[in-house]
């Protein structure tokens, strides 16, 4: 049985980068929103890297898919593009002296740091259609889950006066806002009782 992911974002783009930057930011505010603030500067690295790759290297355009999903607590960043071509990874020296990480962000040179900041991380081949390459992160056991359909309110039943109900039995009806008159309950007559006769009274003899 498989399971559908928890959580799923996708975006197509052209790898510009200008357009890295910004898919970078929406994908760090994606993973905000879904409590997993620990993922987000690895997950950033990682896709500006796949998105460089493309930038730099991608025929015969630089058109492709985003993609990030949770699945239990796996969560998987890919991206898609046209080229079969599979890149190939490199070292965190191979930045000309920059940063290992600077590397990563600016030059589209760290593959090898996607793997050593991620669980794990690999390629599909797409046939002539192309590649995904892929890495995974594990999320933190702490993160909150986050519905992504809000709860529908459909809106509170119509308030109704009083007045408009039925009345109860043995109560008169009062419009509604109008002075209460006391109610008196009618009398019912029980049944008549006999009236006391005085019976004959003896006189006695003291004796």
């Amino acid at each position: 049985m498989i399971s559908e992911p928890s959580r799923y974002y996708a975006v197509e783009l052209h790898a510009l980068p200008s357009r890295i930057g910004q898919v970078r930011r929406i994908v760090s505010a994606h993973l905000r929103h879904w409590h997993l603030d620990a993922l987000i500067d690895h997950a950033a690295l990682g896709v500006t890297e796949l998105l460089t790759n493309v930038h730099r290297h991608a025929q015969p355009d630089k058109r492709c898919t985003v993609e990030i999903e949770l699945l239990l607590d796996r969560l998987t960043v890919s991206v898609r593009d046209h080229d079969p071509r599979i890149p190939q990874a490199g070292t965190p020296d191979d930045g000309d002296g920059l940063d290992a990480f600077e590397a990563l962000a600016t030059s589209g040179r760290g593959l090898a740091i996607v793997g050593a900041v991620s669980e794990s991380w690999g390629v599909r081949p797409c046939g002539a259609d192309g590649k995904v390459v892929w890495f995974t992160l594990t999320a933190p056991p702490s993160a909150a889950p986050v519905e992504e359909h809000a709860l529908a309110v459909h809106g509170s039943p119509p308030e109704v006066p009083f007045g408009t109900y039925g009345p109860f039995p043995g109560v008169p009806d009062v419009p509604f806002g109008a002075p209460a008159e006391p109610v008196l309950a009618p009398v019912v007559a029980g049944p008549a009782l006999a009236p006391v006769v005085a019976g004959p009274v003896l006189a006695g003899r003291a004796g």
